[in-house]
């Protein structure tokens, strides 16, 4: 078994909550109201920039050259291609980039981001990988299940999220990065594994908790 697989059959129980979790079946069925769609987008919107801030940290500390690249272009890719689904979004709203990107961030959002930014800070190339991998790898999951059936029809309202991550350019984005850490986990020390595995559970745990957050609608308690 590679170690990707291997890291997705231990956090078997969170991955397979992502699918049933209210807010994802609202998604896909079309039936999510907007107000909580429009949180879940400003969030994540939020959630973008610290993201692309993760890879940049994967360009700087790749082994090679080729890694290195693959990471820069994810930063442009996340700014670009995601943000601008977000920003087509925000016109609807009528709320500029900057607007949205002022937008408060959520006690699990924080939590996530600063989560993935330390193992940014701290952590080899193979760390970094494993702990955006979730973000990818489950969206990609999500996205496919949800269009098991067909395409979205042309009348849904989230038509555009639906086809962006359940596209077969979003899916490359999971299997080159779970390429990367199948090949670094062979030279990995234990430790290195083992840290690993605790933050690619952590991620996945958050996956969850972003769906969780959004459905809620969490704010702040004081």
């Amino acid at each position: 078994m590679s170690f990707s697989n291997h890291l997705r059959k231990i956090a078997k129980p969170i991955w397979d909550a992502q699918l049933t979790h209210p807010f994802v079946v609202a998604l896909g069925k079309g039936t999510l109201t907007e107000r909580k769609f429009k949180y879940y987008i400003l969030q994540d919107a939020r959630f973008l920039g610290d993201l692309a801030r993760v890879f940049a940290a994967g360009a700087q500390k790749a082994p090679d050259a080729e890694s290195a690249l693959r990471f820069a272009k994810l930063v442009d890719e996340t700014i670009i291609v995601e943000r601008g689904l977000h920003e087509s979004y925000g016109k609807r709203w009528k709320m500029t980039p900057k607007q949205m990107s002022s937008v408060p961030m959520a006690p699990t959002n924080y939590a996530y981001t600063r989560h993935m930014l330390t193992v940014a800070a701290t952590g080899t190339a193979a760390e970094i990988t494993v702990v955006a991998l979730p973000c990818a790898w489950i969206y990609c999951v999500v996205g496919q299940h949800l269009l098991r059936n067909g395409p979205p029809r042309k009348s849904h309202p989230y038509r555009d999220w639906l086809l962006l991550y359940a596209s077969p350019e979003f899916a490359e984005v999971q299997r080159w990065m779970r390429k990367k850490v199948d090949l670094w986990a062979k030279t990995a020390g234990r430790e290195e594994k083992r840290r690993m595995e605790e933050a690619f559970v952590i991620s996945s745990r958050y996956e969850w908790m972003f769906w969780e957050m959004a459905w809620t609608e969490e704010q702040w308690p004081v």
